[in-house]
């Protein structure tokens, strides 16, 4: 999400969880729980204690995910709280609400927006967005469900968290709800030129545009108009996050009726994780917070629907996708229905036990939020969360039930389904007049509104447009929120130890590291043998080898064999830049899987037969997999158009640029819409073991294995193996030289090496930047805009300034004009890959919106910012560099992108350097920067452009129009 604030979207419960840090025992190969330090400050609380007006309800330890978890509730509110206490410093907290709409205003989703702009203690503009910058956060987000409203934090510094939860308590439960906030954020009917009072009036809006754009989506309106007809008679009847031409119903005074019935402490759910002390949690909540209510009965509960007593059926129809792989072929239909007499293969069964054990397993950077999820649902319709996290003992419950029943499962498709006659087929179909009627019901809409109108109310608009614009211009002061300073950030980094070694004459990097029983496995296969006409396939080729079967499996045998054995096996494309030269990259696939260190040998088997023996010769396989493809691409768009832009955007600035819009950019998408429009599948079946001899090669390899370090020495001999087993595929290939201390035929070498030299990469000697203007037209009420400027690579001394500079223009300058001005849902700048990216999302504007990019960078020569400005930039920018790696992910930006431990400190050490004034107290160095690379007539620049039909563009040949 481009944006911190205001992300909506249905929020359902996880089915796996993924697992932060943990302690082991001396060199026992399985893993043991251990109580560690706040495991066991927890177990010492007793159910009837009181603690900063709160009690203790209950103490469970959760040994299956390493954690205690303790249950309390509010003395005076009734407000209840879950705490779940485990070794992990990425701690997090979250307060729900359940927020029950019902109509399609979105009065939850434009609350949720409207209370992070200011509160009574920081009345500031926006202290969220702001406290991005002012913060080490490693999370922060608010989302507003179905019937629930989430506002999470999490961070590794505990000052932050203290200031985090401050702003977060008083934003949540002391929202200042200004009317020119309610406006900026949900809806308002405004001149189009705020500053000229006889341009037409428009509805405006964050929200207002950001639901446009989510119902540009059609698999969000047949999945809302599905959850709206299956509980018709409550709030899931209606559309939370708000039905565009709904939303301008919803008045001022209705919102602050809401937040007053629904944002109270007796309506609330709070939780934290990590390893921070309860007490001072709960000591702030209550002084801050929970001390200034007295209980309620929020009359929020959610009914049961009423149970039909037969089946129905409906029909809804949608906007037609012009990038659909089938014109004819865009209907879709969902229903329940009767399972056959088989009854449930042991085997799906303990394919899915397996899964659950895995996700148990698995770490995860974000196990706080992934639990915070995970139990939303349960929770906020009073179920037990403690009970829902003990899943071991609902694995042990439901094999049980098996072992009593054997016709257990049967009997539960027999209730669930076959009896029950609470039953939806809901059908949705493309309707060519789709965008136009809705077109014309919005300006029937917006001409209802302004006929109500008086001359008065007409000037009455105008005016409170120019006092918004007005507020929107100013300055904000800021220093009401509190802050981390650049001196609480760490000055070195953790070093990751890593291994370099061979297995059957492959390089391997080995890295030993906590991974709970599970071993990671990836491999990175060049292209720089693949001839050119066969690139445009490889995405292609990635999406189905793990998909059309190998060896003596069939393709659901083979998917059968992944679920039992491993955690996932997938193959995708990987373009690299190099971190010193700007035309220099790797281009290659990259193959990643994980399993149970048990399931290792089974896990290289299976690789060994998709490298030995895949199966290309299912052409009516292969037609169902393209077409999933292609349509899986082309729904992606209206939720990533963003991405798509800035990818296009980049194409001709880098030759990585160019290869990342041929894998995956908007040439990508329709290369694949033509090759599922093509009525005989044979060339393509026949070009795929073509592209399989040049990148399944062992000699364009190079492995990565992150497992325990008492199972590091089994992995290596099984990767050897492995490689032994592939070594056929090496025939006719160049063997490439490696490391003397790992010479081929010497086994599974762990010795160390002194630099890592894997990585192949390649240069285009003929590659020139050009400039050039591309737009996309398409079926979106919505744009999404980028500017990419070629600037300079990781290790070059003005890279860490400009990173600095993308936060803070963000943070000062476009957050300002794109989002709160221009009524987009996100905006900003960002620096990577070489690559000074401006971008826009869900913006109703274009033109608009690429001045105020280059605006930015007038705003940033004119030397408009402070120290101050910078240090809360580098925040920003630290608050990423630091984010918490999990143990499956160490190690991988070295063997990826060949980026050092050495040159991540090297570069952090610029970060810290960045300064706004140079020896003489000039702002001289920071305004050689910005001509030198961002400059008019300096850069070197692309754009691109998603959006409907656009007259100014059309017009103007300086554009590509597609």
């Amino acid at each position: 999400c481009p944006n911190i604030s205001g992300r909506h979207g249905l929020m359902q419960a996880s089915n796996g969880l993924s697992l932060g840090k943990f302690s082991f025992q001396g060199h026992n190969p399985s893993w043991r729980f251990r109580s560690t330090p706040a495991t066991e400050r927890a177990l010492q609380y007793q159910a009837g204690q009181k603690i900063h007006g709160f009690t203790v309800k209950e103490v469970v330890d959760v040994p299956d995910l390493f954690l205690t978890a303790v249950k309390l509730t509010h003395d005076n509110t009734g407000a209840q709280y879950l705490h779940a206490a485990r070794d992990d410093k990425n701690n997090l907290f979250s307060v729900q609400l359940r927020t029950t709409p019902m109509d399609n205003t979105g009065v939850p989703h434009i609350l949720e927006h409207t209370v992070l702009c200011g509160s009574e203690k920081y009345p500031c503009r926006d202290p969220f967005f702001k406290m991005l910058n002012r913060s080490l956060s490693t999370f922060m987000n608010a989302f507003t469900a179905s019937d629930f409203t989430m506002y999470p934090f999490s961070t590794q510094n505990g000052k932050d968290f203290q200031n985090l939860l401050s702003v977060y308590l008083d934003a949540v439960f002391f929202p200042c709800l200004g009317e020119l906030d309610f406006r900026q954020e949900g809806w308002r009917l405004e001149n189009e030129n705020p500053t000229d009072p006889s341009s037409p009036l428009v509805f405006k809006g964050v929200v207002f545009n950001e639901m446009k754009g989510a119902f540009s989506d059609n698999e969000q309106v047949y999945a809302q108009h599905l959850q709206n007809k299956l509980y018709p008679d409550h709030t899931y009847g209606v559309v939370s996050g708000g039905e565009p031409l709904a939303i301008p119903d919803l008045s001022w005074e209705q919102l602050k009726h809401f937040h007053a019935t629904h944002y109270h402490p007796s309506n609330a759910r709070f939780f934290t994780y990590g390893d921070l002390p309860l007490e001072q949690h709960l000591k702030q909540i209550h002084e801050e917070a929970l001390s200034k209510f007295e209980r309620t009965e929020p009359d929020t509960a959610v009914p049961n629907q009423v149970h039909w007593d037969r089946p129905r059926e409906d029909h809804v129809t949608c906007s037609p996708d012009v990038m659909a792989p089938d014109a004819a072929k865009q209907n879709t239909l969902c229903m329940s229905y009767l399972l056959g007499d088989n009854g449930f293969e042991e085997e799906r069964i303990e394919a899915l036990l397996h899964k659950i054990e895995i996700q148990m397993k698995h770490q995860s950077t974000s196990f706080g939020l992934s639990l915070a999820s995970y139990i939303a649902s349960c929770w906020n319709h009073d179920g037990d969360p403690v009970h829902l996290l003990k899943i071991c003992d609902s694995v042990t419950q439901f094999r049980q039930a098996l072992k009593d029943n054997p016709r257990f499962l049967q009997e539960k498709v027999v209730h669930y389904f076959k009896d029950n006659t609470h039953r939806l087929t809901l059908s949705m179909s493309p309707d060519e007049a789709y965008l136009e009627k809705q077109v014309k019901a919005e300006e029937e809409k917006l001409q209802k509104k302004i006929q109500a109108l008086s001359e008065s109310d007409k000037k009455d608009i105008y005016e409170k447009g120019l006092e918004l614009l007005s507020i929107q211009s100013q300055t904000q002061d800021a220093s009401c929120l509190p802050a981390l300073n650049v001196s609480d950030i760490e000055p070195t980094i953790a070093v990751t130890h890593v291994e370099m070694g061979t297995a059957g004459g492959v390089p391997v990097q080995y890295c030993e590291q906590p991974t709970n029983g599970m071993v990671y496995f990836r491999a990175m296969c060049s292209l720089n043998s693949l001839p050119e006409d066969l690139k445009l396939y490889v995405p292609l080729f990635c999406s189905v080898i793990t998909k059309m079967g190998c060896g003596g499996l069939d393709y659901r045998q083979q998917d059968q064999q992944m679920e039992l054995k491993t955690g996932g096996m997938s193959i995708s494309t990987s373009v690299n830049p190099d971190y010193s030269n700007m035309d220099m990259y790797e281009q290659g696939v990259l193959l990643s899987s994980s399993c149970l260190e048990r399931n290792l040998p089974d896990m290289f088997h299976l690789w060994s037969d998709i490298f030995n023996s895949p199966h290309f010769d299912d052409e009516e396989r292969l037609r169902v997999l393209v077409m999933m493809s292609a349509q899986e691409l082309a729904n992606g768009i209206s939720n990533s158009g963003h991405m798509y832009a800035m990818t296009r955007a980049a194409r001709n600035l880098t030759p990585t640029g160019e290869l990342q819009e041929t894998f995956g950019g908007m040439e990508q998408v329709k290369f694949m819409k033509r090759v599922a429009e093509m009525p005989d599948l044979t060339q393509v079946l026949r070009t795929l073991p073509r592209i399989k001899r040049h990148i399944l090669n062992p000699l364009n390899m190079r492995c990565a294995v992150n497992a325990t370090p008492q199972k590091m020495s089994n992995a290596a001999g099984q990767l050897d193996n492995l490689m032994c087993n592939v070594s056929s595929n090496k025939k006719d290939r160049k063997p490439r030289p490696l490391d003397p201390l790992a010479p081929p035929g010497s086994g599974p070498s762990r010795k160390l090496v002194a630099v890592l030299c894997l990585i192949i990469p390649t240069q285009e000697p003929n590659f020139k930047p050009c400039q050039m203007k591309t737009f996309f037209t398409m079926p979106f009420p919505i744009n999404f805009v980028s500017e990419c400027i070629r600037t300079v690579p990781f290790t070059h001394e003005d890279c860490a300034s400009l990173n600095i500079l993308a936060r803070m223009m963000t943070s000062k300058y476009l957050h300002g004009e794109i989002r709160e001005k221009g009524g987009a849902y996100g905006g900003g700048a960002r620096m990577g890959g070489g690559l000074f990216t401006f971008y826009s999302y869900r913006d109703p504007n274009t033109v608009q919106t690429l001045s105020a990019f280059r605006k930015g960078v007038d705003w940033a020569i004119s030397g408009q910012f402070t120290q101050q400005d910078i240090n809360e930039a580098k925040l920003s920018v630290f608050s990423a560099v630091d984010s918490p790696v999990a143990p499956s992910d160490k190690g991988m930006g070295r063997f990826l992108s060949g980026i050092t431990d050495e040159l991540k400190q090297a570069h952090r050490e610029r970060l810290f350097a960045v300064t706004d004034k140079n020896i003489n107290g000039h702002l001289i160095f920071w305004i050689s920067v910005l001509h030198r690379y961002l400059g008019i007539g300096q850069r070197t620049c692309g754009v691109a452009i998603l959006g409907p039909e656009n007259d100014i563009i059309k017009k103007d040949p300086s554009w590509v129009v597609k």
